[in-house]
């Protein structure tokens, strides 16, 4: 077996020949495999790395660009909480501004704090108020009902919102009304707000501004009668009921607000000259010895009224 193999080498000496064992020349080529091995990893190693330069800086511009746009971001965001601080101190002015209106309001009116701790009879001395005074004070607070009385279909107080599902506090009363139905004011007054309303949920929806501290909300209507700013005398139509906003059903929304404080309007529904002193125990809240003061000079040239209630709806 030949173990050996021969270089034969041609220059101007001659002709020289190596004589190497396989050994060498298997040595040889293996180390040229590995050289050239060692080659191919350093090329693609130097690739990937060259890669991984080129991502990193694209991630470094990336993120610099990010901080840019976060850093003009937090500008806009601190320069609007400045904006809001200032408008939150404005409003804070204008509520206290309010407030001190309200007080006073109060105090003119006679709903200071000993007013709740008179009694009934302290508060209202019915035996003085004379028939023209009564219809004047029903002409000026909202009474009556707002719809031809069908019933209620949902109080006045702490309920299940019967599309939300959540309890809730209802701050009107619910009258039972098919779609269309006519929709009077149950009291003189100016026309604050007629129109779609969607923040409130009551879809198209009437405010009416009253004398003497009184508001009345009518809700989910279907159809608009009157505009903001007019002036409606009482049993006026005012729109026509349907299920507009946040319903389950056509019915009317009624409520009534007393200086701001919102109060059951079912009393108010119910009041009439038949059950004129009914009221006046029922509803506590409201200062009527100085409502009825207030009124007691005042002249309606001519006097309207709502639906008068059937005599099974008045018990």
């Amino acid at each position: 077996m030949n173990n050996r193999f021969t270089i034969t080498i041609n220059d101007d000496n001659g002709v020289r020949q190596i004589n190497l064992h396989k050994f060498v020349h298997t040595a040889i080529l293996y180390s040229l495999g590995f050289i050239l091995f060692l080659i191919f990893v350093a090329s693609g190693t130097i690739l990937y790395l060259d890669g991984r330069v080129d991502e990193v800086q694209n991630k470094k511009i990336a993120t610099q660009r990010a901080y840019e746009e976060l850093r003009e971001k937090n500008k806009a965001l601190h320069s609007s909480m400045n904006d809001t601080k200032d408008s939150l101190l404005l409003k804070k002015k204008e509520l206290d501004d309010l407030s001190d209106s309200l007080s006073e309001i109060q105090e003119m009116i006679g709903m200071g704090p000993a007013e709740e701790e008179k009694t009934l009879k302290e508060r209202v001395d019915l035996t003085k108020i004379t028939s023209e005074e009564m219809a004047i004070l029903l002409q000026l607070v909202p009474s009556g009902s707002p719809v031809e009385y069908n019933g209620i279909t949902s109080k006045f107080g702490f309920r299940i919102h019967p599309t939300l599902g959540t309890r809730e506090f209802h701050r009107g009363t619910d009258l039972r009304a098919a779609m269309r139905t006519p929709v009077y004011a149950t009291a003189d007054g100016i026309v604050e707000y007629s129109g779609l309303h969607n923040k409130s949920g009551f879809g198209k929806l009437v405010i009416v501004d009253h004398a003497l501290g009184f508001k009345t909300y009518y809700g989910h209507l279907n159809k608009l009668v009157i505009k903001s700013n007019e002036f409606v005398k009482k049993g006026d139509i005012i729109a026509y009921s349907g299920t507009s906003g946040m319903s389950n059903g056509p019915h009317l929304h009624y409520e009534i607000r007393f200086m701001f404080n919102v109060v059951n309007p079912y009393w108010f529904i119910k009041w009439t000259m038949q059950n004129y002193n009914e009221i006046f125990e029922r509803e506590k809240k409201i200062p009527w010895q100085s409502l009825v003061t207030a009124t007691s000079n005042l002249k309606v040239v001519k006097l309207t009224q709502t639906l008068q209630l059937l005599p099974q709806a008045r018990k």
